[in-house]
């Protein structure tokens, strides 16, 4: 799952790319999603066309972000049938990505995609994901 701000730029930066680390995994045996910290239509507006590529839930209230314990996105949650979180990557910082895609891919028995892309941002910190 990624998870992302409508209302940063830190989110904003990163849909193409997650997007395409999405598609990656769009043929593998699990279900890949977004979570929109927004409302529904929100999160349709912000994704824009990849809002009908993937699954979309909408977290308006941030109850599943603080859930995730996340505290910045954009994030990349991989999270197992028995609701647990397997691993995490907050921001935008290639290695811990692909150290989630790399669990995901492994216990798929799948390909994950590169990462970084070649026309992936630089690595950033990202927004705080609860407000303060």
């Amino acid at each position: 799952m990624v998870v992302l701000d409508p209302y940063t730029h830190e989110s904003g930066w990163l849909i193409d790319t997650a997007g395409r680390i999405l598609t990656g995994f769009k043929g593998a045996d699990c279900r890949v999603a977004w979570l929109v910290a927004g409302t529904d239509d929100e999160a349709r507006q912000f994704l824009g066309p990849w809002a009908d590529e993937f699954l979309v839930f909408a977290d308006p209230e941030r109850v599943a972000i603080a859930g995730l314990g996340l505290s910045r996105l954009p994030a990349l949650v991989h999270i197992d049938q028995g609701l647990r979180v397997v691993g995490s990557a907050e921001g935008w910082n290639p290695p811990e990505w692909r150290r989630v895609a790399d669990g995901l891919a492994a216990v798929m028995s799948w390909t994950r995609p590169a990462i970084p892309g070649p026309k992936d941002p630089t690595p950033y910190e990202g927004a705080p994901a609860l407000p303060t």
